[in-house]
């Protein structure tokens, strides 16, 4: 099976690697790749908006499967362009990709389908939003409508913090919306929940916890994601079972009802609150960090299972080891704002000399011999073990070996399975490498 992945972070670095361990795999390519990718595959240096030059590309290498990592592409057409020419595609298309690109979109289609969310108000104007949070009060949620690359999201805990907000994520200070969402604030624990979708059923694909504020403590703006763990013990049997019923296949019927039926990995944002799962956002691709660590437990063959979906045939159900996977992302400082770029990373060959460590490559490039920063996540070090605490052990020591002084890392990553254990979390600062402090940086 030849296979073409498309993306540049540490997520198609690890769908790569999980790629080329498949008894199936014939040529394996990754567009663009980054430095980590080329280990296991071919990168070609395509731009993921030109979906013309992709669709030739398929064409001239007989691929028989593309996988989609981030949500630009499915959000602008991408599986569309290449079903039109016969070419198996695992991601959604333009239509159902709506349930990422406009979160209103989502918020009214769980409306109409019974799927249990946040109360919410949708707002064109900054003054009449300004009002309703007057009204509301906090905590609240401000949300940009569109895609936001994982910072469209506010959780003010203060009408001013809220009306701050509401200025900021309008289109017409310069930034990311038209449009914006007001949702009332809920408590509770968040899970990421991925399901495996053929258009008309689905089979539940692990979950994970991530961590979106930049600082310790959850702290700070949100950014992409600092590290993540999988399994979370709040997603038992039971649980799982429930968000199928009562999110996942709610969400596959609507979709296939309103003739956009949805094929792909379906990535669900839950709050787990007393009153039962809630839906907070959806996605539309594999989630970074939480396919890391995800794919790091996976113990199927991945091509087959998403060759699966992409041709609508039913899946099976795929197995997950028992361990548990932690991810700690390291990040340029400046993040998630102007990263520095440049400098050169040592000591990852070490690093994954401890037992069940991964480096994962995202925001890097080459230099010659050497590998350097580009980007804000630069790295993502995922390390297994028996439990949280044992693969946070291995992830933090493996962070100890790498020497770069421009980066800084979160050093809490697992919290919430360990709250009762944070005295033997390891001491900040360890090497060269920083970790952020925990009043770093004001809310976007």
């Amino acid at each position: 099976m030849n296979v073409l992945i498309l993306g540049s972070g540490a997520r198609e670095h690890a769908l790569a690697r999980a790629c080329a361990k498949s008894p199936q795999r014939g040529r394996l390519f990754v567009a663009p790749g980054n430095p980590g990718c080329a280990e296991v595959g071919v990168n070609v240096p395509m731009d993921l908006s030109n979906h013309e030059e992709i669709g030739a590309f398929c064409r001239k290498e007989a691929i028989n499967l593309v996988i989609v990592g981030p949500e630009v592409p499915l959000v602008a057409g991408i599986a569309d362009r290449l079903a039109n020419q016969g070419t198996l595609c695992f991601g959604p298309s333009r239509a159902a990709s709506r349930l990422e690109g406009s979160k209103g979109f989502a918020k009214d289609f769980c409306r109409e389908f019974g799927v249990p969310t946040a109360r919410y108000r949708r707002f064109s104007g900054r003054e009449e939003a300004k009002r309703f949070v007057q009204e509301r009060g906090a905590p609240i949620v401000i949300k940009a409508d569109g895609l936001a690359s994982g910072k469209g999201v506010v959780v003010a805990k203060t009408t001013e913090e809220a009306e701050r907000a509401v200025e900021s994520l309008f289109l017409a200070n310069g930034l990311v919306a038209s449009q914006l969402l007001v949702e009332e604030f809920l408590e509770g624990e968040e899970v990421s929940f991925f399901a495996l979708c053929n258009g008309s059923t689905a089979t539940p694909f692990s979950s994970a916890q991530d961590h979106k504020r930049v600082g310790d403590g959850d702290t700070g703006p949100n950014t992409g994601g600092m590290g993540a763990y999988s399994a979370p013990p709040v997603m038992t049997p039971q649980l799982s079972e429930r968000v199928m019923r009562e999110i996942i296949m709610p969400t596959v019927r609507g979709m296939r009802a309103r003739g956009t039926p949805y094929c792909g990995v379906l990535f669900a944002g839950l709050m787990v609150t007393e009153e039962g799962p809630k839906l907070i956002e959806f996605n539309v691709r594999f989630g970074d960090p939480e396919a890391e660590v995800i794919l790091a437990r996976l113990a199927d063959d991945l091509p087959p299972l998403l060759h699966a979906c992409a041709k609508g045939d039913l899946v099976p159900d795929p197995h997950f080891s028992s361990e548990v996977a932690l991810a700690v992302v390291m990040a340029a400082k400046g993040y998630p704002g102007d990263p520095i770029r440049g400098a050169i990373i040592r000591g990852i060959e070490r690093a994954e000399q401890i037992p069940g460590v991964t480096v994962l490559h995202g925001g890097t490039r080459k230099d010659g011999d050497a590998i350097v920063a580009d980007g804000g996540r630069v790295l993502t070090i995922t390390a297994t073990g028996g439990d949280v605490r044992e693969a946070r052990k291995r992830a933090y020591s493996a962070i100890d070996l790498i020497d770069w002084p421009d980066g800084f890392y979160r050093r809490d990553i697992g919290w919430r399975a360990i709250a009762n254990e944070t005295a033997d979390m390891p001491e900040r600062g360890k090497k060269s490498v920083q970790s952020v402090s925990n009043d770093r940086g004001e809310s976007v």
